[in-house]
């Protein structure tokens, strides 16, 4: 069997939009498993003295990620609307994904919180939005007070430190054995990795 790969992804991240919505297709074309690691940027962006997205922070980079993510979503046929405000408050989101055990729901889950913030520009900091995801995956509204819980903020806290552990920058990354492979345009190649391996 193929060694899996760790899909790293934040939900304030364009790119992980991408990832996210044909990583599992990709995968099974060649029987590479898929392990979905929810985590935030933000603590590792402060440490390099940053407070928001370098897309915000520098704006020609900003600019030329917008068209991008236009050319993209159009080649692919997927649905594309930039969210407002940008980047979005994704930490609910985080904890209710890592709050999910099952990886199927946990990435069900994810790709219905990608399009609706990508998809449809809906904000994924809103109960109602986060309820219509959950409920995507199979979940009953009701779990979305698991991200009030103690255990569950701790086990997002530890992804993070994961994610530096890692040495990760970005999303989205993908861990794979030793190797890390950083941004969408590198998910083919962390896959054909983990047939290698």
């Amino acid at each position: 069997m193929a060694a899996p790969v760790q899909f790293w992804f934040e939900f304030a991240s364009t790119y992980s939009y991408l990832s996210a919505m044909r990583i599992e297709q990709l995968a099974a074309e060649k029987g590479v498993p898929i392990d979905w690691q929810p985590f935030l940027l933000g603590p590792i962006f402060a440490e390099q003295g940053w407070n928001t997205s370098p897309f915000t922070i520098y704006p020609a980079k900003g600019r030329y990620m917008w068209r991008d993510m236009e050319r993209l979503c159009a080649a692919r046929a997927l649905p594309f609307q930039r969210p407002d405000p940008f980047p979005q408050n994704s930490l609910t989101a985080a904890r209710l994904a890592v709050a999910i055990t099952s990886q199927d729901q946990r990435a069900a889950f994810t790709r219905a919180v990608y399009m609706a913030e990508f998809g449809e520009g809906r904000d994924i900091s809103a109960a109602s939005t986060l309820t219509d995801c959950l409920a995507a995956a199979g979940l009953p509204a009701a779990f979305i007070e698991s991200a009030q819980d103690p255990k569950v903020k701790a086990a997002l806290f530890a992804q993070s430190s994961r994610a530096k552990e890692l040495d990760l920058f970005g999303a989205p990354s993908f861990v794979v054995g030793d190797e890390v492979f950083w941004g969408d345009d590198r998910l083919v190649d962390a896959i054909n990795h983990a047939l290698a391996i």
